[in-house]
């Protein structure tokens, strides 16, 4: 679920239902045009690493 998003900086984080937050940048999101997220969307994504940690990747709606 998206804990938070801001569109003017292009990034937020994600909670996990078990573990730490995830980051998520918008070009992680999956999709067209104008990519963002709404606080408490469900999302489904893959993890990945970064040179700051694991990270949400290929983030879709659910």
């Amino acid at each position: 679920m998206v804990k938070w998003f801001n569109d003017s900086k292009g990034y937020g984080f994600i909670q996990q239902t078990e573990g730490n937050d995830l980051f998520v940048h918008f070009s992680s999101i999956l999709g067209e045009g104008f990519r963002t997220l709404q606080e408490g969307e469900e999302v489904e994504f893959e993890l990945g690493e970064s040179d700051f940690g694991l990270q949400a990747t290929n983030v879709a709606r659910v």
